[in-house]
């Protein structure tokens, strides 16, 4: 277990580099300022779109533009948000959110593009249906030389989405808060088993379902953590100027945790890009199966993911850990564990039962659309007349995640966003030109 720790974290810090980190920073840049800004001076066209405003059932898709919103929020508001957070503290201290903060604003004018181009450069598969994502988008929309970056992405998705972190992290709120005197791999394994059975229910019934599951319960339990920690910081409301003074401060401050201020920066934005996926492409799976023929219209959805995602839900997950301090000194707790101490100070057993119910729904809900997401670049590999069978592989690493240990899942995971996010911000710079005159077009026939 212990060369799969060191091999996992090589594989990390090589991926996650400055040349990555100046890609998806500096590529948000550029997107924002070469858009004139454009995606931030629509959000209430956006908001409009989302509440189903400028549906068009007839038109080719899968899902409602909320639908879509909801798959894909589905997979980037999760776990990410609670124990991706306690890490990037962890690792960095309070100046990391700072630059996850960052990663959410540039990402906003990132999804406006990416998404856009997902609806774009559809293609069909093998069996002629339909599909949205990077691959497609590359397959579609550049020279065949860039095949390869296809071939990348679907490769790195294969693994990037595996449900080993959702399964790892409530197996780990459980085995420790809920069930603390149990033994550890009988806990895990037996939660992998009622967690593979939960996922298997609705991975068989399809994406449909997977979006119909995702639209009645993600705002449920965004609303029931929100309010679990908005009520937290009320209560020490004096101290949060405070904690935000530090966040700020510390993201400029060499002598910080986290290797000084470039090891901050690399720390803030990778776990930023784990949270919201900004520029890493999975999200675009998801909005590429979106219900229209207007790319832009759904681009403008899109980019609504980080602000929900990291500037509102991670930025209240990080003031309630450094309000418990525990963050320093945490005694051998990590990720969703951190979060749930400092949670459990003012809560006691009720907070404890609270976030094992949300980390449940949150949990499932991810796991559900990381299948989706699988799915569609196992396809793309092998074939969609054999995708089936990627539902079995699936379900079974549910039970590999449950046990084995959070340094190696991920680190395993958070290397694979990193390499999906080179095609995925190669093909998007690249494609910018038509997404910006899509843009024009659209809002030359729309005047909002």
């Amino acid at each position: 277990m212990e060369l799969l720790q060191q091999l996992s974290a090589t594989f990390a810090d090589a991926v996650w580099g400055t040349p990555l980190v100046m890609l998806l920073l500096g590529g948000g840049i550029f997107f924002a300022l070469y858009s004139r800004f454009l995606p931030y001076r629509h959000f209430g066209h956006a908001l409009g779109i989302m509440l189903g405003r400028h549906d068009t059932p007839d038109e080719p898709g899968e899902l409602s533009h909320a639908q879509a919103l909801a798959a894909a929020l589905s997979g980037t508001m999760g776990l990410g948000n609670i124990s991706g957070v306690a890490l990037a503290i962890a690792a960095g201290g309070p100046g990391a959110v700072f630059w996850m903060w960052m990663s959410a604003l540039v990402g906003i004018a990132t999804k406006f593009f990416t998404c856009t181009l997902g609806v774009m450069y559809r293609g069909r598969d093998n069996l002629g249906h339909l599909q949205g994502g990077p691959m497609y988008i590359i397959r579609e929309g550049l020279p065949r030389a860039f095949y390869p970056l296809a071939i990348l992405f679907s490769v790195a998705g294969l693994i990037g989405t595996l449900p080993i972190f959702q399964a790892n992290q409530l197996t780990a709120l459980v085995r420790e808060q809920v069930f603390p005197q149990q033994d550890p791999t009988l806990t895990g394994f037996g939660i992998g088993c009622v967690m593979a059975l939960l996922v298997g229910v609705v991975i068989f019934g399809g994406l449909p379902r997977v979006a119909r599951v995702a639209v009645t319960l993600l705002p449920i339990m965004v609303v029931t953590y929100l309010a679990m920690t908005v009520a937290l910081l009320l209560l020490h409301f004096d101290e949060v100027p405070a904690l935000l003074g530090s966040i700020v401060s510390d993201a400029f401050n060499p002598q910080a945790a986290g290797g000084g201020l470039l090891g901050i920066i690399l720390v803030g934005v990778s776990r930023g890009a784990f949270s919201n996926e900004a520029g890493v492409g999975t999200e675009v799976m998801a909005h590429g199966a979106a219900r229209t023929s207007e790319p832009v219209r759904e681009g403008l959805v899109a980019m609504m993911g980080p602000v929900a995602d990291t500037l509102i839900v991670c930025t209240c997950t990080a003031l309630v850990i450094l309000l418990a301090g525990t963050w320093q000194d945490p005694g051998g707790l990590s990720g969703i564990n951190l979060t749930t101490n400092a949670i459990r100070q003012d809560f006691g057993l009720t907070g404890v039962v609270l976030m094992f119910i949300v980390t449940l729904i949150l949990s499932s809900t991810t796991m559900f659309t990381m299948w989706y997401y699988g799915a569609k670049c196992f396809g793309f590999l092998f074939g969609a007349d054999i995708q089936h069978h990627y539902r079995w592989f699936f379900v079974g690493t549910v039970i590999f995640g449950a046990t084995v240990s959070i340094d190696v899942v991920f680190n395993l995971i958070s290397g694979s966003y990193g390499l999906m996010a080179i095609p995925t911000m190669i093909a998007t710079l690249m494609l910018s030109g038509r997404v910006m005159a899509a843009a024009r077009d659209y809002f030359r026939r729309h005047p909002y």
